[in-house]
Protein backbone atom coordinates (compact mmCIF):
# COMPACT_ATOMS: atom_id res chain seq x y z
CA UNK A 1 0.00 0.00 0.00
CA UNK A 2 1.12 3.48 -0.41
CA UNK A 3 3.51 4.47 2.35
CA UNK A 4 1.10 7.67 2.93
CA UNK A 5 -2.32 8.97 2.42
CA UNK A 6 -4.08 11.64 0.21
CA UNK A 7 -3.69 15.46 1.41
CA UNK A 8 -6.23 16.73 3.71
CA UNK A 9 -5.10 20.13 1.93
CA UNK A 10 -3.68 21.78 -1.17
CA UNK A 11 -2.53 25.48 -1.37
CA UNK A 12 -0.97 27.04 -4.25
CA UNK A 13 1.33 29.59 -3.13
CA UNK A 14 2.54 32.48 -5.31
CA UNK A 15 4.80 35.46 -4.91
CA UNK A 16 5.99 38.67 -5.98
CA UNK A 17 3.44 39.70 -8.71
CA UNK A 18 4.80 43.51 -9.13
CA UNK A 19 2.00 44.69 -11.13
CA UNK A 20 2.36 47.97 -12.30
CA UNK A 21 -0.36 50.56 -14.01
CA UNK A 22 -1.93 49.67 -16.51
CA UNK A 23 -0.27 49.82 -20.55
CA UNK A 24 2.89 49.67 -18.41
CA UNK A 25 5.72 46.83 -18.01
CA UNK A 26 8.25 46.00 -15.22
CA UNK A 27 11.63 48.03 -16.22
CA UNK A 28 9.35 48.89 -19.33
CA UNK A 29 10.36 44.93 -20.22
CA UNK A 30 8.54 42.28 -17.44
CA UNK A 31 4.90 41.94 -18.82
CA UNK A 32 3.66 40.75 -15.33
CA UNK A 33 -0.01 39.70 -16.29
CA UNK A 34 1.27 37.27 -18.95
CA UNK A 35 3.22 35.38 -16.79
CA UNK A 36 0.72 35.29 -13.89
CA UNK A 37 -2.73 34.28 -15.94
CA UNK A 38 -0.73 31.34 -17.74
CA UNK A 39 0.16 30.20 -13.74
CA UNK A 40 -3.41 30.38 -13.14
CA UNK A 41 -4.70 28.60 -16.28
CA UNK A 42 -1.65 26.22 -15.34
CA UNK A 43 -3.61 25.99 -11.89
CA UNK A 44 -7.06 25.75 -13.42
CA UNK A 45 -6.48 23.28 -16.15
CA UNK A 46 -4.71 21.09 -13.12
CA UNK A 47 -8.34 20.05 -12.00
CA UNK A 48 -6.51 20.42 -8.45
CA UNK A 49 -9.39 21.27 -5.67
CA UNK A 50 -7.40 23.71 -3.92
CA UNK A 51 -8.25 25.30 -0.72
CA UNK A 52 -6.38 28.43 -1.12
CA UNK A 53 -4.34 30.85 -3.21
CA UNK A 54 -1.84 32.41 -1.06
CA UNK A 55 0.54 35.40 -2.91
CA UNK A 56 2.61 36.49 0.07
CA UNK A 57 2.93 39.73 -1.00
CA UNK A 58 4.67 42.21 -3.00
CA UNK A 59 1.54 42.15 -5.32
CA UNK A 60 2.53 45.58 -7.08
CA UNK A 61 5.27 47.27 -7.24
CA UNK A 62 4.30 51.25 -6.76
CA UNK A 63 1.15 50.58 -4.94
CA UNK A 64 -0.87 51.51 -7.32
CA UNK A 65 -4.60 51.85 -7.61
CA UNK A 66 -5.14 50.56 -11.05
CA UNK A 67 -2.33 47.35 -10.43
CA UNK A 68 -4.72 46.46 -7.52
CA UNK A 69 -7.83 46.54 -9.36
CA UNK A 70 -6.10 44.87 -12.31
CA UNK A 71 -4.69 42.05 -10.40
CA UNK A 72 -8.13 41.36 -8.34
CA UNK A 73 -10.09 41.40 -11.71
CA UNK A 74 -7.93 38.64 -13.30
CA UNK A 75 -7.00 36.33 -9.56
CA UNK A 76 -10.74 36.57 -8.47
CA UNK A 77 -12.68 34.87 -11.31
CA UNK A 78 -10.40 32.08 -11.41
CA UNK A 79 -10.04 31.47 -7.63
CA UNK A 80 -13.72 31.21 -7.82
CA UNK A 81 -14.00 28.97 -10.48
CA UNK A 82 -11.78 26.90 -8.94
CA UNK A 83 -13.23 27.20 -5.61
CA UNK A 84 -10.38 28.57 -3.66
CA UNK A 85 -10.06 31.30 -0.97
CA UNK A 86 -7.64 33.84 -1.75
CA UNK A 87 -5.08 35.16 0.75
CA UNK A 88 -3.12 38.17 -0.38
CA UNK A 89 0.13 39.11 1.67
CA UNK A 90 1.29 42.37 2.91
CA UNK A 91 5.08 43.16 0.82
CA UNK A 92 7.31 45.75 0.90
CA UNK A 93 5.78 47.23 -2.06
CA UNK A 94 2.52 47.31 -1.27
CA UNK A 95 0.33 50.24 0.32
CA UNK A 96 -1.34 49.23 3.57
CA UNK A 97 -4.54 51.93 2.46
CA UNK A 98 -4.80 50.75 -0.89
CA UNK A 99 -4.91 47.17 -0.40
CA UNK A 100 -7.20 47.60 2.40
CA UNK A 101 -9.65 49.61 -0.46
CA UNK A 102 -8.68 47.97 -3.62
CA UNK A 103 -7.95 44.69 -2.82
CA UNK A 104 -9.40 43.42 0.00
CA UNK A 105 -12.60 45.33 -0.92
CA UNK A 106 -12.92 47.17 2.76
CA UNK A 107 -15.54 50.02 2.26
CA UNK A 108 -14.22 53.73 1.50
CA UNK A 109 -15.20 56.06 3.93
CA UNK A 110 -14.42 59.91 4.53
CA UNK A 111 -11.66 58.59 7.03
CA UNK A 112 -7.95 57.63 5.73
CA UNK A 113 -8.05 53.83 5.74
CA UNK A 114 -5.82 52.40 8.23
CA UNK A 115 -2.13 51.96 7.80
CA UNK A 116 -1.94 49.27 10.77
CA UNK A 117 -0.37 45.93 9.87
CA UNK A 118 -2.17 43.81 7.88
CA UNK A 119 -2.83 40.51 9.84
CA UNK A 120 -5.35 37.94 9.17
CA UNK A 121 -6.44 34.60 10.13
CA UNK A 122 -7.85 31.84 7.98
CA UNK A 123 -9.82 28.52 8.67
CA UNK A 124 -9.75 26.14 6.04
CA UNK A 125 -11.45 23.10 8.07
CA UNK A 126 -9.19 22.22 11.05
CA UNK A 127 -5.98 24.18 9.27
CA UNK A 128 -5.50 27.84 10.21
CA UNK A 129 -3.43 29.89 8.10
CA UNK A 130 -2.12 33.26 9.37
CA UNK A 131 -0.92 36.00 6.93
CA UNK A 132 1.55 38.24 8.73
CA UNK A 133 2.17 41.89 7.65
CA UNK A 134 6.13 42.13 7.98
CA UNK A 135 6.02 45.17 6.09
CA UNK A 136 7.99 48.79 7.28
CA UNK A 137 6.00 52.04 5.68
CA UNK A 138 8.79 53.61 3.89
CA UNK A 139 11.31 50.73 3.75
CA UNK A 140 11.81 47.50 2.16
CA UNK A 141 13.49 45.53 5.10
CA UNK A 142 10.84 43.47 6.80
CA UNK A 143 9.37 44.06 10.82
CA UNK A 144 7.13 42.29 13.34
CA UNK A 145 6.06 44.78 16.10
CA UNK A 146 6.02 43.73 19.55
CA UNK A 147 2.44 44.56 20.01
CA UNK A 148 1.95 42.09 16.16
CA UNK A 149 4.20 39.36 18.10
CA UNK A 150 1.82 39.80 21.19
CA UNK A 151 -1.15 38.91 18.86
CA UNK A 152 0.19 36.30 17.31
CA UNK A 153 1.48 34.28 21.06
CA UNK A 154 -2.01 34.79 21.66
CA UNK A 155 -3.73 33.51 18.74
CA UNK A 156 -1.27 30.67 18.66
CA UNK A 157 -1.76 29.95 22.51
CA UNK A 158 -4.74 27.85 21.15
CA UNK A 159 -3.54 25.19 18.75
CA UNK A 160 -5.56 24.42 15.80
CA UNK A 161 -7.02 21.06 15.20
CA UNK A 162 -4.77 20.18 12.36
CA UNK A 163 -2.03 22.85 12.74
CA UNK A 164 -1.02 25.89 11.41
CA UNK A 165 0.79 27.72 8.53
CA UNK A 166 2.04 31.66 8.50
CA UNK A 167 2.05 33.54 5.32
CA UNK A 168 4.74 36.47 5.17
CA UNK A 169 6.57 38.42 2.60
CA UNK A 170 9.74 38.48 4.65
CA UNK A 171 11.22 35.07 4.82
CA UNK A 172 13.25 34.32 8.10
CA UNK A 173 16.47 32.53 6.14
CA UNK A 174 19.68 33.73 5.27
CA UNK A 175 20.19 34.77 1.68
CA UNK A 176 23.77 34.47 -0.76
CA UNK A 177 22.85 37.69 -2.46
CA UNK A 178 24.47 41.03 -1.99
CA UNK A 179 23.05 43.73 -0.55
CA UNK A 180 19.26 41.37 0.02
CA UNK A 181 20.80 41.03 3.67
CA UNK A 182 19.85 44.80 4.54
CA UNK A 183 16.46 43.99 3.57
CA UNK A 184 15.94 40.42 5.37
CA UNK A 185 13.08 40.40 8.53
CA UNK A 186 14.89 42.19 11.22
CA UNK A 187 14.83 40.63 14.89
CA UNK A 188 14.15 37.42 14.02
CA UNK A 189 15.40 35.90 17.46
CA UNK A 190 11.87 37.32 18.65
CA UNK A 191 10.00 35.92 16.07
CA UNK A 192 11.56 32.29 16.56
CA UNK A 193 10.64 32.83 20.17
CA UNK A 194 7.36 33.71 19.88
CA UNK A 195 6.81 30.59 17.36
CA UNK A 196 8.99 27.94 19.07
CA UNK A 197 7.11 25.03 20.25
CA UNK A 198 3.50 25.91 19.16
CA UNK A 199 1.58 24.23 16.24
CA UNK A 200 3.33 25.94 13.13
CA UNK A 201 3.83 23.06 10.78
CA UNK A 202 5.42 25.77 7.77
CA UNK A 203 5.95 29.13 6.79
CA UNK A 204 5.10 30.50 3.24
CA UNK A 205 7.00 33.50 2.51
CA UNK A 206 8.58 35.37 -0.86
CA UNK A 207 10.59 38.52 -1.23
CA UNK A 208 13.50 36.72 -2.58
CA UNK A 209 12.56 36.12 -6.36
CA UNK A 210 14.01 32.95 -6.30
CA UNK A 211 12.44 29.34 -4.83
CA UNK A 212 14.27 28.30 -1.75
CA UNK A 213 13.93 26.48 1.46
CA UNK A 214 14.98 25.65 4.80
CA UNK A 215 14.45 25.64 8.80
CA UNK A 216 13.67 28.44 10.84
CA UNK A 217 12.87 27.53 15.12
CA UNK A 218 12.76 23.90 13.66
CA UNK A 219 9.71 24.56 11.58
CA UNK A 220 10.21 24.33 7.62
CA UNK A 221 9.96 27.73 5.55
CA UNK A 222 9.13 27.56 1.94
CA UNK A 223 9.82 30.61 -0.48
CA UNK A 224 8.13 30.99 -3.56
CA UNK A 225 10.04 32.65 -6.45
CA UNK A 226 8.23 35.25 -8.21
CA UNK A 227 6.19 35.42 -10.91
CA UNK A 228 7.68 38.47 -12.73
CA UNK A 229 11.00 38.13 -13.08
CA UNK A 230 13.60 36.34 -10.67
CA UNK A 231 16.94 36.96 -8.84
CA UNK A 232 20.38 34.73 -10.66
CA UNK A 233 21.75 33.24 -7.58
CA UNK A 234 24.34 31.74 -9.71
CA UNK A 235 25.84 35.27 -10.89
CA UNK A 236 29.20 35.85 -10.14
CA UNK A 237 30.04 37.22 -6.47
CA UNK A 238 28.59 40.80 -5.86
CA UNK A 239 26.27 40.85 -8.98
CA UNK A 240 22.57 41.35 -7.92
CA UNK A 241 20.84 40.19 -11.19
CA UNK A 242 17.27 39.73 -12.16
CA UNK A 243 16.68 37.99 -15.68
CA UNK A 244 13.34 36.88 -17.40
CA UNK A 245 12.81 33.08 -16.56
CA UNK A 246 12.40 31.09 -14.14
CA UNK A 247 9.26 32.17 -12.63
CA UNK A 248 7.26 29.13 -10.56
CA UNK A 249 4.88 28.69 -8.22
CA UNK A 250 4.56 26.25 -5.25
CA UNK A 251 1.89 23.65 -4.58
CA UNK A 252 1.47 23.13 -0.74
CA UNK A 253 0.00 19.60 -0.16
CA UNK A 254 -0.76 19.24 3.32
CA UNK A 255 -1.32 15.42 4.93
CA UNK A 256 -1.85 14.37 8.33
CA UNK A 257 1.59 14.68 9.48
CA UNK A 258 3.41 16.17 6.98
CA UNK A 259 3.51 19.50 4.74
CA UNK A 260 5.40 19.10 0.59
CA UNK A 261 6.01 22.06 -0.50
CA UNK A 262 6.56 21.69 -4.66
CA UNK A 263 7.77 23.94 -7.19
CA UNK A 264 5.94 24.13 -10.44
CA UNK A 265 7.40 25.76 -13.16
CA UNK A 266 5.35 28.68 -15.24
CA UNK A 267 5.06 28.00 -19.04
CA UNK A 268 4.46 25.82 -21.56
CA UNK A 269 6.96 22.57 -21.94
CA UNK A 270 7.28 19.90 -24.73
CA UNK A 271 5.83 16.33 -23.40
CA UNK A 272 8.53 14.32 -23.67
CA UNK A 273 7.07 10.82 -21.58
CA UNK A 274 3.61 10.50 -20.92
CA UNK A 275 1.54 7.57 -19.40
CA UNK A 276 -1.91 7.06 -21.07
CA UNK A 277 -4.62 8.29 -18.55
CA UNK A 278 -6.61 4.79 -19.11
CA UNK A 279 -2.79 3.12 -17.99
CA UNK A 280 -2.80 5.40 -14.86
CA UNK A 281 -6.57 4.53 -14.02
CA UNK A 282 -5.68 0.89 -14.59
CA UNK A 283 -2.98 0.27 -12.17
CA UNK A 284 -5.25 2.31 -9.62
CA UNK A 285 -7.46 0.12 -9.51
CA UNK A 286 -5.63 -2.71 -8.99
CA UNK A 287 -4.76 -4.13 -5.62
CA UNK A 288 -1.51 -3.54 -3.42
CA UNK A 289 0.60 -6.24 -4.45
CA UNK A 290 -0.17 -6.01 -8.42
CA UNK A 291 0.24 -2.10 -8.18
CA UNK A 292 3.69 -2.99 -7.62
CA UNK A 293 3.91 -6.08 -9.62
CA UNK A 294 2.37 -3.86 -12.47
CA UNK A 295 4.18 -0.51 -12.23
CA UNK A 296 7.57 -1.36 -9.67
CA UNK A 297 8.99 -4.38 -11.07
CA UNK A 298 11.77 -3.33 -13.87
CA UNK A 299 10.77 -4.21 -17.73
CA UNK A 300 14.41 -5.17 -18.11
CA UNK A 301 17.38 -6.64 -16.92
CA UNK A 302 19.73 -4.50 -15.12
CA UNK A 303 23.39 -4.52 -14.03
Amino acid sequence: MPENDTPTHVIAHLSDTHFVAASAKLYGRVDTDATLKRALSQLEGSGIRFDALVFTGDITDLGETDAYVRIREIVEPAAERMGAELVWVMGNHDSRARMRTDLLGEAVSSEPASSAPVDRVFWFGGLRLIALDTSVPGFHHGELTLQQLDWLAETLAVAAPEGTLIALHHPPIPTSLPLMPILELQDQPRFADVIRGTDVRGILGGHLHYATTSLFAGIPVSVGAATCYTMDITAHPGSLTGVGGGQSMNLVHVYENQVVHSVVPIGDFETVNNFPDELVAEIQALGPAEQREAFSRHTSPTA
